[in-house]
Order: C-alpha cells, then structure tokens, then sequence
C-alpha cells in the first residue's frame, strides 16, 4: 500500500478492517491475541497496525474514563453564535475554548450558530459557574444557548467502518 494522506475504505483490504475495527473495540489486546482473531502470525500484524499509526489511520491510544465516577455528572451542548467573523476573532476564540478543560469537544459548524460545544460538569452549579466565569470572558461571543442531557441513549467511540 502506498503511503498517502487521504485514506478511503478502498485502500484498506478485509484484515485491515478487522483489525482497525478489533482495535477500536480493546486496543490492550497483545499483537498475539489480535494475530489469533485475524488468522495471520504475529509479525505481519505488528507490521500493519505500526502502518496505520505512521500513517496517520490510528491516531492514539487511550482510556475511556467513566464521566460519572469522576464526578463529571452533567453534559451541555452548548451552540455558540459569534457577534464577528473574522480570521482574527475566529483564531482567538478557538485559543480561548480549546484551553477550557470543560470543554471536551468543540465543533465549528454550520447554520443558526457557529460553533457547537460539548462540555462536562459536576453539576448544574458548577456549569453555571463555569457559564460566568470562563465562557463569559471569552470575547466576541453573541449568544449561547445550552441544552442538557437527560439520559444517553448511544454513545460511542468508534468510527463506523
């Protein structure tokens, strides 16, 4: 396979599926028991998985923590309209979300508002908190409208391949 920047499900043969999707699923399996899954020896697997991470394909490996046993009980979409959009602005306020830690995910999107955030709290007063004395002094931003959620119906992780 040659190296290239823009992967598609074209360049990847039935074992790589497998395998991504095998990794995606519990990255902590030895290259053994993941060999034993895709019916090839160990070296051949090695070499495939060191393959997707030099290409990018697998980006990194980590733990998924449960929010809630960690006190982290309620999660806000917020979407976030911007009262200018310029280069600059735009650049700052990126700057600004991306170090708070209550942010955990931030989308710029399309349609009624600019950018869509997902943040995780303790609780209603911790938001609150966070609502005034983090969000509120990032500049430029217009409106912010929060919605909270109830109950997770799906939730993962993976990417659908």
């Amino acid at each position: 396979m040659k190296k290239t920047d823009n992967y598609s499900l074209e360049n990847l043969d039935m074992v790589d599926l497998k395998l991504l999707r095998i990794l995606q699923n519990n990255a902590k399996l030895t290259t053994k028991e993941i060999a034993a899954r895709v019916n090839l020896s160990p070296t051949p697997v090695y070499e495939r998985i060191r393959r997707f991470e030099k290409e990018g394909l697998i980006e990194k490996y980590t733990a998924i923590v449960n929010a809630e046993k960690v006190g982290k009980k309620l999660t806000v979409f917020c979407n976030i309209t911007l009262k200018e959009h310029t280069k600059e602005i735009g650049n700052k306020f990126v700057k600004d979300i991306v170090s708070l830690k209550e942010v955990v995910e931030c989308y710029n999107i399309s349609g009624d508002y600019d950018f869509l955030l997902k943040i995780m709290v303790d609780d209603m007063k911790h938001y609150q908190s966070f609502v005034i004395n983090e969000l509120g002094s990032v500049k430029n931003i217009g409106s912010a409208h929060s919605t909270f959620v109830i109950g997770v119906i799906k939730h993962s992780y993976t990417v659908p391949i």
